[in-house]
């Protein structure tokens, strides 16, 4: 490894304080680290261009909560490079590397002795009588009503066969690494975050027959409405469905690729995060 890229967590008066010490860390090793302009509108002064960061770097940090790590992944899913995600957040479920543990973490990239998991993310895109909007999604993608007082009313097919119709506030389909994430909320299930599969949600279902149901992500599905609908990627990018539009849900051809220690353990983390039970 002999150089990294960062992205950091915007609006946050002490993230770059944060960042300088960390670049020291990387740079008392000979590693070069450069800092992206995603979200400073700055270029010079030691911020680069984030396409031309991405294709010089060896891995890609985010530096701030699971948010940015989303954003990044997102982003950067041309690029194919492997992210490690630093939290200097919260819950950190996907950003599991404590900025306590940097020092060693370090030591670990430049050793090689590290894991790299594969995630699936959604491909989708919005088609419309003039063009498709395309977009990733790494968590989640939300159709929802655009107001409180109308009912949404959601058609579902699966490879282009009719097999739903959801009506309440809305419709969550979510990646197994989004699992834990809005969908846990919703009384989904928690799947294990290499799996391969789609999770489709009802939110506030009119029918309480409506669950949430579990599709192999080789299938395609797509949605439509008689209603204008909002659809929400990873809670962060908003487009908007229209009658005459077509929501299409795929696998992405290529995984996200998020480094850990070797001794990271997803099931600790579910323990530790949502405060399971006690010591056998």
């Amino acid at each position: 490894m002999k150089s990294v890229g960062f992205v950091l967590r915007p609006n946050s008066k002490d993230i770059f304080e944060l960042f300088k010490s960390i670049r020291e860390k990387f740079e008392s090793r000979g590693v070069e680290v450069y800092l992206s302009d995603i979200y400073s509108n700055r270029v010079g002064d030691g911020y680069v261009d984030f396409d031309d960061m991405c294709s010089r770097v060896d891995i890609l940090i985010s530096l701030g909560g699971d948010g940015t790590l989303l954003s990044l992944v997102r982003k950067s899913y041309g690029f194919d490079k492997p992210i490690l995600g630093i939290n200097a957040g919260n819950l950190g479920f996907l950003a599991d590397t404590r900025v306590e543990q940097v020092d060693d973490m370090i030591d670990i990239l430049l050793s090689g002795d590290y894991r790299v998991d594969n995630r699936m993310l959604i491909y989708g895109y919005i088609q419309t009588k003039l063009k498709k909007h395309k977009f990733y999604a790494f968590n989640d993608v939300v159709i929802t009503r655009p107001n409180i007082s109308h009912m949404a009313k959601i058609d579902a097919f699966i490879d282009s066969d009719w097999f739903n119709s959801y009506y309440g506030d809305g419709l969550l389909i979510s990646t197994p690494t989004g699992s834990t994430a809005y969908n846990l909320s919703l009384g989904g299930p928690i799947l294990y975050p290499l799996s391969k599969v789609f999770i489709m949600t009802p939110i506030a279902p009119h029918s309480l027959t409506q669950r949430p149901l579990v599709v192999p992500s080789d299938f395609t599905i797509h949605f439509t409405s008689p209603d204008r609908l909002v659809v929400v990627v990873d809670g962060q990018d908003n487009y908007t469905l229209y009658p005459d539009d077509k929501l299409v849900i795929k696998g992405a051809i290529k995984d996200a690729k998020l480094i850990h220690q070797k001794e990271h353990s997803y099931f600790k983390v579910l323990r530790e995060k949502l405060s399971w039970g006690g010591k056998p």
